[in-house]
């Protein structure tokens, strides 16, 4: 399976927090999926909000160090910069969708990484917002990953693509 997966901050923090041990084994067995298949995805938002949770809220609490060795390990995953496209992206994802803030800054920013999944457990599951679907990844088992993509049919268009238009092609009329 080729398809990139946006991974949101509490899927990080659960990884490294043993107050919720079932929640720590799931995350810790997608990220292993992800680094191995090279198929994980994030922010530079997700990773500053990763670094100040995990230093201060999180019940098994990381010294400045290992956190920030966690923040420089996940920089390999191309973590998206807050720029004025995505804030541009999210802003219309706010109004569209009826996002807060926060979660439009998340979506979008998979959106623009191409990814197909959101695992987050902080958004309703199964939601859909244009390319991008909300798994909650403690409900979605990582055996299940790949036959979630098997079982999407594929579309096709029913519109011209773009691009320069073909020459003596019969234009169809709208009454």
């Amino acid at each position: 399976m080729t398809a990139l997966v946006f991974v949101d901050t509490n899927v990080f923090v659960y990884w490294r927090d043993a107050a919720s041990p079932a929640k720590q084994s799931r995350a810790t067995e997608w990220l292993d999926l992800l680094w191995r298949e090279q198929r994980g995805r994030t922010s530079a938002q997700v990773l500053s909000e990763y670094y100040a949770v995990i230093r201060r809220k999180a019940k098994t609490l990381l010294s400045i160090d290992e956190a920030w060795r966690d923040v420089q390990d996940l920089m390999a995953w191309q973590p998206h910069p807050i720029d004025v496209d995505l804030l541009e992206r999210a802003h219309f994802l706010e109004h569209r969708y009826q996002l807060n803030w926060w979660d439009s800054l998340i979506v979008s920013a998979a959106q623009v990484q191409a990814c197909s999944t959101l695992l987050t457990e902080d958004m309703h599951d199964g939601a859909e917002y244009g390319s991008v679907k909300v798994r909650n990844p403690f409900l979605l088992g990582v055996a299940d990953d790949s036959a979630m993509y098997s079982s999407i049919p594929r579309t096709v268009s029913r519109h011209r693509g773009r691009g320069r238009p073909r020459r003596n092609s019969p234009r169809a009329v709208s009454s």
